[in-house]
């Protein structure tokens, strides 16, 4: 897929954020002076190419009063897809990544209450036969990272 100059300006704009407004569609179309089906369109083609990986908003689980964590597990090999649909069965699994390491599984569980991390972590090791680590964060920083294209 080749990227058109529109296709740029979108993604550019939208990684430092999408508006919060009453009609945010509209206010987009007005900044990017664009219509608004076109930036829709637009982005769901750059989605089905995989040029976007998700387009929706992130919410701070623990601001909302539900837990957040990052987990672990070493799989092996011949297991890998059999215990990547095990994890993403997990409604509380927001994002799966493969690794090369040792722990070469990594995934990010959001609770809608901090103490359902370890029921969650429980019964993955159940249904998985695998442990998993439990990582949660002792800090937080902000980075405003931002991929011009």
């Amino acid at each position: 897929m080749i990227l058109t100059t529109h296709d740029r300006t979108i993604i550019n704009h939208l990684q430092g954020g999408f508006p919060t407004c009453e009609d945010p569609w509209d206010e987009l179309a007005t900044i990017l002076n664009l219509p608004i089906d076109e930036i829709i369109c637009r982005i769901d083609r750059l989605q089905e190419h995989g040029m976007l990986s998700r387009f929706g908003p992130i919410y701070n689980a623990e601001r909302m009063g539900g837990g957040l964590t990052l987990a672990a597990i070493e799989v092996p090999e011949t297991r890998y897809d059999e215990v990547t649909d095990i994890v993403n069965s997990f409604d509380e699994v927001a994002h799966n990544y493969a690794r090369d390491h040792k722990l070469n599984m990594w995934f990010v569980l959001a609770t809608e209450r901090p103490e359902q991390i370890t029921s969650v972590i429980d019964e993955i090791e159940q249904q998985t036969g695998l442990q998993v680590y439990n990582m949660p964060k002792q800090e937080e920083y902000f980075l405003q990272l931002k991929f011009e294209v």
